[in-house]
């Protein structure tokens, strides 16, 4: 073959109606050929294959085409057989216009749900399968079986629970509520209620600190007067939908703590809700255990047969945490029985006297089956060992007392293997509480006469040296210790665990990881050690502290995380499991747990995962993680197959118009962009799908004629939708990493939840951003809203003079809030300034300027585009373009005093705002370093190493005490403000600069 590019790649990237001819292999040897739509289904094109078939010899031989699949090669080159029939042949992408029909073999479902894993996940089953690695199928298999009985699990729940997993209650805090109840008390709210399957709606007044219960009790009242309905309903079998939205209104909360009552609220809008019967609930939940169950049912019934065993074999083991305490006991064979006996003594080489406190005895059952080889020979078979169940005692019991006499043990059954450890010190020392399904093994401990043995106790006080101790845990910056410094902490230790717990990190790092007697003291201490805060237990994941027992204290602290806590540090959780020697380690076992509890958690839990299958370095890992949830979420597959096909087709339409706009003029391109939206294939695809933004918000019809694409060099795609109740808006970036972004605008929204937890409401604008793949992702669209540029260009006769119209802001307000209604939004402004103030000095964003900070119609101020960030500040000729600490320019200052110079009274609560919401930080400034610190593994180009956290240290005053940190952060505020006409100039050339492009 000459050299050249083959395959269809061209053909498929065209897609639209255009045809293709086709070759069809039929089982029968029949040959067919004729032409196909791009856009017609497999299950379409399977229909065409039959009724061109009925005219061939030997159609009779044929059986139902159900029986039948297609395969072909892909465009990776390799062999596929395609069991989902509902794709389309573009989405399909042949090698070569070949397909062959052949016989269906195995079970169906379980090949469908297999295939729609591996097209969601990025990474083929077969890859998995191809590593021929012991560590990988023992993980698949162990976490497949934990995800699917975690579903069952959930499908099993009443109703009312269920709703919990499905659609968890979005909150605001507590103590917010608590405030809003002061400034709202005895003011109503209305709300806008119907029923489901009715067009009728009730205005109804309620209380906003009413519970969900009232409003539904109030509902049906109104329904019955109104439709003079004799039944009796309970407001019980209800539940409240937000309209247009999968997200529900219930439980035990006031009514204005759920966060879209509270926008409402503060927007001065009316809620729209529907009541939704419970039966509706239970037929979804339904329809979703169905498939699950299918599923289970089918893998249950091709089970392996059972290997031909012929002896039966005993192991033994002592072991400390992960250390074997000396050589492994054996046991003699016995044959298959019912109930073998070995009445057999098992010494081991220690003396009982050096046995640790927490040793535990393991024991391993197995059974030796012949091996023969496929060929004849002269050798003699070979054995091989298949493991059938384990089962863990400690040699103490929790009185200290050395066990003696008869003990039953139910064991747990073992995964087989080949070459595999047999024995499990690692599991747990508890029986399997399934005795009727499992082995049991009875063993008798040697009694100890006359008296019983206990581990004698360790009784020590140290008096002196406090004051050294004290220092040492006070001290922020603790890389490095001096030699007597790590001799007094280990010294000490147990004084470390009782009175400074927090300083468990220290401890771990100044510890001989290369000392057997240490560790095994470590160890002991972590097991007694109490948990920990998550604001210090997170610190435990980095890559500091590789110890799988001070890895497994960590998880331990981190399940008292409520489900928003723990959303709040998904992207770091994901991020440390990088730093996991293991596929199966402790904190994928619980990020899966939360996940199948939790269907936001596992939405985002799958997006973290997904946008990094690019990364060789985790795409193993990573891969087999989101198998093992789709696993746990067989229902979830589908909605997410749909956003991935979505996102697919944004790509392409992306790419479709950069190569357009380098050709033709904006207008024409946006025309044809446009053109290109309203294909079948397109409209089809990027319609009615959840968005990975937020799960609840189902993105229903694209307005084509309202898309665009942005200026900027990647030309990022503005897609609006049209949904029943609302519209919204979404920003689709191909060629920029939003990982930056992203996690920027989580330290916004915890900052918010932060303030918001002590009562301080900033009204911040933390908007959605989402990364899902190798420098794509998506961003919220903040409605109703401006840049600032736009505001002053628009208020100001010239370039130059836009910059410093101190009156622009003022007036743009005047024009959207027109009466009564601008003292509310220059409050909005006066407490988001101050918030945004705050975060971007703390977080030290660079790059600001009049493009980059907006405006909502409400008042709102936010910021945008974090490309810089922890004070990497952008420079012009070595000089540093950014001159101030934050922007605080005296157009903000002159909206914030409404537009009056002597009004010092309203400048003077901004500044109390802003110093209130920074001694908030500095409280919570361990988390900030320790959630930053965790992100290193993201490899970000501004967040590599532990110096680039050292800004953030230093922002938030670590070390210091609040009085000298309000002191500088006082000297900082008054930086900004005295500096404020250099930020304006920057933002003139910034205006120059980008009207000249």
């Amino acid at each position: 073959m000459p050299p050249g590019v083959y395959g269809m790649q061209d053909v498929w990237e065209r897609e639209g109606r255009q045809q293709v001819n086709m070759e069809f292999l039929l089982p029968t040897g029949i040959y067919l050929n004729f032409p196909v739509a791009c856009s017609e289904t497999i299950s379409t094109i399977k229909k065409m294959v039959w009724m061109n078939a009925r005219n061939e010899p030997l159609f009779s031989a044929l059986s139902d085409p159900d029986a039948y699949v297609f395969t072909c090669i892909n465009m990776t080159a390799e062999r596929e057989e395609l069991e989902d029939e509902q794709r389309r042949m573009s989405d399909v992408r042949l090698f070569l216009p070949i397909l062959r029909l052949v016989a269906r073999e195995g079970d169906r479902v379980e090949k469908l749900i297999t295939t729609q894993i591996s097209l969601l996940i990025g990474k083929g089953h077969h890859e998995f399968e191809s590593q021929k690695n012991h560590e990988v199928n023992e993980f698949r298999t162990k976490m497949r079986t934990f995800c699917e009985e975690r579903a069952q699990v959930r499908q099993m729940l009443p109703w009312d629970k269920w709703m919990e997993y499905n659609f968890p209650c979005d909150l605001e805090p507590c103590s917010v509520v608590a405030q809003s109840r002061k400034l709202c008390s005895g003011k109503k709210i209305f709300v806008n209620v119907k029923f489901e399957g009715s067009e009728e709606t009730f205005v109804l007044q309620q209380d906003p600190h009413d519970l969900p219960m009232v409003l539904k009790q109030n509902a049906l009242r109104k329904k019955s007067t109104v439709f003079r309905s004799a039944k009796q309903e309970k407001p019980e079998d209800y539940s409240l939908q937000i309209n247009g939205r999968w997200e529900f209104i219930y439980g035990k909360y006031p009514l204005c703590q759920f966060k879209y009552i509270f926008t409402c609220l503060h927007g001065g809008i009316t809620p729209h809700l529907t009541m939704v019967h419970h039966s509706v609930i239970i037929k979804y939940q339904e329809e979703q255990g169905g498939l699950s169950n299918q599923v289970s049912r089918s893998r249950a019934q091709s089970k392996p047969p059972p290997l031909p065993l012929k002896r039966l074999v005993v192991q033994a083991g002592l072991f400390h945490g992960s250390e074997l305490l000396c050589k492994v006991v054996i046991s003699n064979e016995v044959s298959v029985c019912s109930e073998p006996v070995w009445d057999q003594k098992l010494v081991f080489d220690i003396s009982v006297s050096d046995l640790p406190r927490m040793s535990r005895l393991c024991f391993a059952l197995y059974g030796v089956i012949e091996k023969t080889k496929k060929r004849p020979t002269k050798k003699k078979n070979k054995r091989a060992d298949c493991p059938l169940a384990w089962v863990n005692t400690m040699v103490f019991d929790y009185k200290d007392q050395l066990k003696t006499g008869e003990f039953s043990m139910s064991t747990w059954p073992s995964v087989p293997d080949d070459k595999g450890d047999l024995l499990n010190p690692m599991g747990t020392v508890e029986k399997n509480p399934n005795i009727d399904s499992t082995a049991g093994l009875l063993i008798r401990f040697p009694n100890i006469r006359p008296h019983p043995l206990y581990y004698p106790p360790i009784e020590k006080l140290w008096l002196a040296e406090h004051m050294k101790l004290r220092e040492i845990v006070d001290n922020k910056n603790y890389t490095e210790f001096f030699e007597d410094e790590k001799e007094l902490l280990w010294k000490l230790r147990e004084e470390v665990r009782q009175r400074y717990p927090e300083s468990l990190p220290k401890l771990l790092l100044i510890t001989k990881w290369n000392k057997h007697e240490d560790v095994a003291q470590m160890v002991s201490l972590l097991r007694k050690w109490p948990e920990l805060p998550a604001i210090h237990a997170l610190e435990l994941l980095d890559y500091s502290f590789p110890d799988p027992h001070a890895r497994s204290f960590t998880i331990r602290c981190l399940r008292k995380l409520s489900d928003d806590e723990l959303f709040q540090y998904l992207l770091q959780l994901v991020q440390v499991l990088k730093y996991e020697s293991y596929l199966d380690c402790d904190l994928t076992c619980f990020l899966l747990e939360r996940a199948l509890a939790n269907k936001k958690i596992g939405h985002f839990l799958f997006w973290h995962l997904r946008s990094e299958m690019h990364v060789p370095s985790v795409s193993l890992r990573f891969g087999l993680i989101l198998e093992a949830y789709c696993r746990g979420s067989i229902f979830h597959i589908k909605s997410l197959i749909k956003q991935n096909e979505a996102l697919n087709k944004m790509k392409a339409l992306n790419d479709f118009v950069k190569s357009g706009s380098q050709k033709a003029t904006r207008i024409q391109t946006t025309e044809d962009m446009k053109v290109c939206i309203k294909q079948d294939t397109y409209m089809e695809a990027l319609s009615d799908v959840v968005s990975p933004l937020n799960p609840s918000i189902v993105l229903c019809e694209l307005c084509a004629d309202k898309c665009k694409f942005m200026d900027s060099k990647m030309k990022p795609l503005w897609l609006m939708y049209k949904n029943k109740y609302d519209n919204v808006g979404i920003i689709f970036k191909n060629g920029d990493d939003l990982r930056q972004d992203m996690l920027t605008l989580q330290m916004i929204q915890l900052m918010d939840v932060l303030w918001k937890t002590e009562g301080l409401d900033l009204r911040m604008l933390p908007y959605g951003c989402l990364s899902t793949g190798n420098k794509t992702g998506l961003i919220e669209v903040v409605k109703n809203s401006d840049t600032i540029a736009n505001i002053q260009r628009n208020n100001s006769n010239s370039a130059a003079t836009a910059a410093f119209n101190k009156d622009a802001l003022l007036n743009w307000l005047k024009s959207k809030n027109p009466g009564d209604k601008l003292d509310q939004a220059i409050e909005e402004f006066t407490l988001s300034c101050a918030g945004y103030c705050v975060a971007t000095y703390v977080l030290g964003i660079g790059d600001r300027h009049s493009d980059n900070i907006m405006i909502s119609e409400t008042g709102q101020l936010f910021h945008i585009d974090f490309g810089h960030f922890l004070g990497n500040f952008k420079s012009k000729f070595g000089i540093n373009r950014e001159r101030v600490p934050f922007i605080l320019t005296y157009d903000f200052v002159h909206v914030i005093q409404e537009g009056r110079t002597n009004n010092s009274e309203k400048f003077e609560r901004f500044r109390e705002c802003c110093e209130q919401a920074y001694k908030i930080l500095c409280r919570n400034g361990t988390l900030f370093v320790n959630l930053f610190a965790l992100m290193k593994a993201a490899g970000l180009p501004e967040l590599s190493s532990s110096k680039d956290i050292q800004y953030l240290k230093d922002s938030l005053a670590l070390g210091k005490s609040e009085e000298e940190a309000l002191k500088n952060f006082k000297v900082k505020f008054n930086e900004a403000l005295r500096e404020s006409w250099k930020t304006k100039v920057n933002w003139m050339m910034h205006t120059f600069a980008k009207d000249n492009r």
